[in-house]
C-alpha cells in the first residue's frame, strides 16, 4: 500500500459480453476458474502488445523497462494464525502455460499450507525482517527493474467475486491491476483495469479492453472446448497439466 500511494493509477471499466466463453466453460464439470482465465488471456494480450509488459521505474532515474514475458501477481485470500490476509501468487509467463496448470497454480496457492508455496514463504519472510531491512529489501524490489517483476509482477489481478456482488478497484504499485464481477445470466461480466497513467493513456487502454474481449472468445474459448471430451464429459489427459 506505500509502493502505491505516489502511483497515479487511472480507473477503466466495462462490461463484456463473454456468450462464447461462458457456453464452452459451462460444459466442463471443473472448469478453470475466473482468475486462470483472466490471468491468461491479458498474458496472451500482452505478447502482442509491449506496453502491457512495460514497467515504470524510478531508479537511478525514471524509465521504461520492457520484459520479455508477463509476470501474473494473483491475489490470494489466506488465514494465518487465525488472522484473514491476502497474499501474492507469481504466475511467470501465463500465456506460454495450459489453463490447466495456470489453475492448478492458484488452486495450489488457495489450498496448500502456506509454507509450501513458495511465494509466499518469500514474502512472510520479508514481513518478519526488522523494519529498516525490511523496508530496503521492498526498496529493492521496486526500483530494480530486474527484480521487480519477481517481487509485483508486471499485472496484478485481484477480485471478490467468488463471494458475492461488487466492484473492487484495488490499489497497486503498477503498472496494470485487473479485477472482475461475477458473471451474470446474459453472459455479461464487468471488467476493472487500473492503469499506471505514467506508461499509458485510456485511449489504449480501451483498444486493449477490446482485445482483451475477443481473446476470451477466441483463443481461450477454444481452449476450454478442446479440454471438453464429448463421450465422458471430462477433461482428456491432454488437458490436465503441468
Amino acid at each position: 500500500m506505500r509502493a502505491s500511494e505516489g502511483v497515479p493509477l487511472i480507473t477503466y471499466q466495462r462490461t463484456l459480453d463473454l456468450a462464447p466463453l461462458a457456453h464452452a466453460r459451462a460444459r466442463l464439470p471443473s472448469p478453470p476458474g475466473f482468475a486462470a482465465i483472466v490471468a491468461k488471456a491479458f498474458a496472451l494480450v500482452a505478447r502482442e502488445q509491449p506496453i502491457l509488459r512495460t514497467l515504470v521505474i524510478d531508479f537511478p532515474w525514471p524509465h521504461f523497462y520492457e520484459l520479455p514475458r508477463s509476470v501474473g501477481a494473483i491475489a490470494i485470500a489466506r488465514e494465518i494464525d487465525g488472522e484473514d490476509c491476502v497474499l501474492m501468487q507469481k504466475v511467470v509467463a501465463p500465456d506460454e502455460l495450459s489453463l490447466a496448470c495456470v489453475d492448478g497454480l492458484i488452486r495450489e496457492a488457495q489450498t496448500a499450507p502456506v509454507d509450501a508455496v513458495p511465494m509466499f514463504r518469500k514474502l512472510l519472510r520479508i514481513g518478519a525482517l526488522p523494519w529498516p531491512v525490511r523496508r530496503l529489501v521492498w526498496w529493492s524490489g521496486l526500483s530494480l527493474a530486474r527484480q521487480r517483476a519477481n517481487f509485483f509482477g508486471s499485472f496484478g489481478l485481484s477480485s471478490v467475486s467468488a463471494i458475492g456482488e461488487g466492484d473492487l478497484y484495488p490499489m497497486s504499485p503498477g503498472p496494470y491491476m485487473l479485477s472482475y464481477g461475477r458473471l451474470d445470466d446474459d453472459h455479461r461480466l464487468t471488467m476493472v483495469i487500473r492503469f499506471d497513467h505514467r506508461l499509458i493513456d485510456a485511449a489504449p487502454v480501451a483498444r486493449i479492453m477490446t482485445r482483451l474481449e475477443q481473446v476470451l472468445n477466441t483463443a481461450i474459448t477454444g481452449e476450454l472446448q478442446a479440454m471438453y471430451c464429448p463421450t465422458t464429459g471430462k477433461l482428456p489427459a491432454r488437458a490436465v497439466g503441468a
